[in-house]
């Protein structure tokens, strides 16, 4: 079995790690968990780091745990926030559980018969009958408010001045997550917490709790906060996150955001959002080398976490769909696209209107009278008998030829290429 820490540590994924924590996992099979706050109903890419270190944590023999956190989502983690967030209700919360949860089972072993086999567990369960006095007395006398506010996440809040500051709310969030892992620790026998570097302040308040409540040891380790090569913010774009759910990121435009990382980020993100094994990742990198043109190490990435978070099957239709704009697609391959995908590839091309009504017409008037996709009948009878135009990927040669509804995609759009890059769509109204 693999030793984890060096797993992790040759990947460029420990930042920090508490003394001794190496040492506790090679003694044998241990439980770790991962925070998430349901704060929206889909996970983003940046949920990404915490979800692999979990699947190398069970791939070496360990039981990983997820914590939901329906509880703390309510109250919001202040740490990288430069203001408060938006308090969720109940209702929002609970449904944002569900749909997190049906995206980890992609991704973590939750159903199999092994001992190790992955758990997801929700704050809210232990923490909803809880009441404010009981918790204050219980925990919030063990802790300092000279030790909370020496946490970078309190610190960088309130240096920003009077007018932001910081709530009692969001200054309580670090005892609530740190009464998590001590409730794990002695419920589950829960010994490490896994997090983003960004969670260390939180996580060694909850090692501290341990210690202080039970005068036994618990282990953190974090993981340096993932940026891009340029300095800009990973996983944003300019339309904003890059989701795990499909309706919100479509599995076209997910593979897109991989395949266009720069060579730089394509060589980090390999070995940090993929399973594939040193040698594999090694021999990728020397191979991208010789040719970077043919970009191998980006198209290796995007195929292994799209088929990681989408399915095999929404890989193959996304390369197909990137290959519509400059590689060979066929016509029934663009009939075999989603509208959302049909959409987002061709982004930004100019668009026509043409009523139904209208239809049968003559390809001609099609073209240069109801929209504008030629200057002129002349021009465009000149390309069409010159084979330079395209009607939804199909070469068409005969000028006197009528647009149908069966032209149509999707029940209301058609594809119009002149030459080899110049796309238009007509949306049949």
């Amino acid at each position: 079995m693999k030793n984890f820490v060096e797993e992790l540590t040759w990947r460029g994924m420990v930042k920090d790690i508490t003394p001794g924590t190496e040492d506790e996992i090679k003694k044998g099979p241990m439980s770790a968990y991962v925070g998430i706050d349901p704060t929206g109903d889909s996970l983003h890419i940046g949920h990404l780091v915490s979800i692999m270190i979990l699947r190398h944590f069970q791939a070496c023999g360990n039981k990983p745990y997820v914590l939901v956190g329906g509880a703390t989502g309510m109250i919001g983690d202040p740490s990288m926030k430069s203001q408060e967030r938006n308090l969720l209700d109940e209702k929002t919360l609970s449904h944002n559980v569900e749909c997190i949860k049906a995206q980890l089972a992609r991704l973590l072993d939750f159903d199999s018969d092994a001992a190790n086999k992955a758990e997801l567990v929700n704050n809210y369960d232990w923490m909803k009958d809880y009441t404010f006095i009981d918790f204050t007395r219980d925990i919030g006398k063990l802790i300092t408010v000279n030790y909370m506010m020496s946490k970078d996440s309190v610190k960088k809040r309130l240096e920003r001045g009077s007018s932001e500051g910081m709530s009692f709310t969001e200054f309580t969030y670090q005892l609530l997550q740190g009464y998590d892992f001590l409730y794990l620790f002695e419920h589950k026998n829960v010994r490490l917490q896994l997090g983003g570097a960004d969670q260390w302040g939180n996580i060694t308040t909850g090692t501290e709790l341990i210690r202080r409540v039970l005068g036994k040891e618990a282990y953190a380790l974090t993981t340096p906060l993932i940026t891009k090569a340029d300095g800009g913010k990973f996983g944003k774009t300019e339309k904003g996150n890059i989701w795990l759910d499909p309706a919100r990121t479509s599995p076209y435009q997910f593979y897109q955001f991989w395949l266009n990382v720069s060579d730089t980020d394509a060589e980090r993100y390999i070995k940090i959002f993929t399973m594939l094994d040193r040698e594999t990742i090694e021999a990728a990198i020397a191979e991208h080398a010789q040719d970077p043109g043919r970009r191998v190490l980006q198209k290796l990435l995007a195929k292994e976490v799209t088929i990681m978070v989408h399915g095999e099957q929404e890989y193959e239709k996304a390369v197909k769909a990137s290959q519509m704009l400059f590689g060979k697609a066929t016509a029934e391959d663009l009939r075999s696209l989603d509208e959302k995908t049909f959409l987002d590839v061709f982004e930004g091309v100019p668009t026509f209107d043409v009523e139904r009504t209208k239809l049968p017409l003559g390809i001609l008037d099609f073209l240069a009278a109801e929209t504008q996709v030629f200057p002129s009948k002349g021009e465009a009878r000149k390309m069409i008998q010159g084979n330079g135009f395209s009607l939804n990927k199909e070469k068409i040669t005969d000028f006197t030829r009528e647009i149908t509804e069966a032209d149509i995609i999707d029940g209301k759009y058609i594809l119009a290429q002149k030459g080899k890059k110049d796309y238009y769509i007509i949306n049949i109204k």
